[in-house]
């Protein structure tokens, strides 16, 4: 959000070696194994998986299940370009921090669109960039339009032997224009998610924002994210202007930001959040920059650079891990963050520094069904979305989190036949009571008045469905500051 041009600086700073991958080959029975282990699948149908377990490969050796193991390795590619190799790398403090300088990027998989100010598409970075695709018309003219061009070469910026390299060189990138007439506007911003939306699921980078909470871009974060995409948003730069709360970032299912020094500190200017997820590299970032030339280039400070780095990670992420959904990836990239500060999450820097190493391979989360589910509008049919939400109508369990400020509630549409009588149970990971409550048909918010709600526990509640049935909802619920999975299962047994 905060740009200085400067001279580059040189430095680098020195980080663990990532573990060596083994690719191992299985034979049937092994699959079960090889997940609780965070192996990942590579090939499906010819049963090979990638891990970084060495006790893993020995287990499996001794179980008889193991038809072949060899290293990964790197192939010759069939050019001068190495991934990391463009005249400023060395400049590019930021690779080492998260762990990304000696790893090679995947090819071109899931798409980042960058919702900004235009991009110089004629800049030496963009220019003949394969994987790009324009969604609407994009202007640099203006003074204040160079924002776009730099936080997409943070992303994408090709290794190419010119200018710098982003997280991501080979990423997809979409781009759209926030900001026709000069400065960025929530109209704008609510048409590039509908556009990015309809584009298909991708990392949708928010590197902008404002003190004042907008329903109805809300909303449109809400479809964006039903819609399978992870939207990543920086949480601004007003720790020294008073520290307030910056939306779209402080929306819930929105992976917040914040910025990282040279010496894996918290910046200066780095604002808190409830709800910041972690925090990457945000100081002396090397950019692309479109104001003086097509060749120009400066030196960028803002949570608007540290956004980037984090979605062009998490779409690299997704890539080399296919089998995550949405908000599986969500919670993988914060759960893998490097701890800073005190132990835990804390205000200052979410869970950590993000570390692409340890997000490659950790263990995968539990599915999250259908979000976003937080209250009645999201889950009733035709009121935010059209599909609305689960239906619980019979015995059966699923899985869940809650998060008390990215996901404080689970809101499950239910059907009681009649004569019948549903129990909702859910059982925490952490141990500890989720509250249940069921609601009626007439509800139009968990949030509101208790006078429509029909049983509550602190982990159990029921309902008969009487001679006709009954219609509603079921609303788990964890206070501010708790983070959990959950399993619910519903019972039935006959009644009256």
């Amino acid at each position: 959000m905060h740009v200085l041009a400067a001279a580059l600086l040189a430095g680098a700073l020195a980080g663990p070696a990532a573990a060596s991958p083994v690719l191992v080959q299985t034979k049937p029975g092994a699959a079960p194994i090889l997940r609780a282990a965070g192996a990942r699948p590579v090939a499906s149908r010819l049963a090979i998986w990638r891990t970084t377990s060495p006790a893993l490969v020995g287990r499996l050796r001794r179980a008889g299940l193991l038809r072949a193991a060899e290293p990964e390795r790197s192939l010759a590619r069939a050019d001068d370009a190495s991934p990391f190799s463009d005249p400023l790398i060395d400049r590019e403090w930021w690779l080492t921090a998260i762990g990304v300088r000696d790893l090679v990027p995947p090819v071109p998989g899931r798409p980042v669109t960058i919702i900004d100010s235009g991009v110089d598409v004629a800049h030496e970075e963009f220019a003949g960039r394969p994987d790009v695709t324009v969604l609407n018309s994009q202007s640099t003219f203006a003074r204040d339009e160079d924002h776009g061009t730099e936080v997409s070469s943070v992303v994408g910026a090709p290794a190419n032997g010119v200018g710098v390299v982003g997280i991501y060189p080979q990423a997809v990138l979409r781009l759209w224009d926030a900001s026709p007439f000069r400065s960025i506007t929530n109209s704008d911003a609510i048409a590039g998610l509908q556009a990015a939306t309809a584009a298909g699921p991708s990392v949708i980078n928010l590197s902008w924002g404002s003190p004042q909470r907008d329903p109805l871009l809300e909303q449109a974060v809400e479809a964006a994210v039903r819609g399978g995409s992870v939207l990543v948003a920086a949480a601004g730069n007003e720790r020294q202007g008073g520290n307030p709360v910056i939306y779209p970032a402080a929306l819930p299912h929105v992976l917040t930001v914040g910025a990282s020094d040279q010496s894996n500190a918290l910046a200066s200017f780095s604002s808190s959040s409830p709800g910041l997820d972690l925090i990457a590299p945000g100081v002396a970032i090397p950019v692309a920059d479109p104001r003086v030339s097509p060749t120009s280039y400066s030196l960028a400070d803002g949570t608007s650079f540290s956004a980037p780095i984090v979605a062009g990670a998490a779409a690299w992420i997704w890539t080399a891990r296919p089998d995550l959904d949405a908000g599986q990836l969500f919670e993988l990239i914060r759960r893998s963050a490097r701890d800073l500060g005190p132990p835990g999450w804390d205000a200052d820097t979410g869970f950590g520094l993000l570390d692409v190493p340890a997000a490659l391979a950790a263990p995968a989360p539990i599915r999250d069904p259908q979000e976003p589910n937080d209250d009645v509008a999201e889950v009733k049919p035709g009121v935010t979305f059209s599909t609305g939400g689960l239906l619980l109508t019979a015995p059966g369990r699923l899985a869940g989190r809650l998060d008390g400020f990215d996901d404080p509630r689970d809101v499950y549409r239910l059907r009681v036949p009649a004569h019948r009588r549903l129990r909702v149970t859910a059982t925490a990971s952490d141990g500890r009571p989720v509250a249940v409550s069921i609601w009626n048909a007439g509800t139009t918010s968990v949030l509101g008045t208790s006078r429509n709600r029909v049983s509550a526990g602190p982990k159990t509640a029921a309902v008969a469905g009487g001679r006709t049935g009954f219609s509603g909802y079921v609303a788990l619920t964890v206070p501010a500051g708790r983070r959990t999975d959950y399993v619910l299962t519903v019972t039935a047994t006959a009644a009256p």
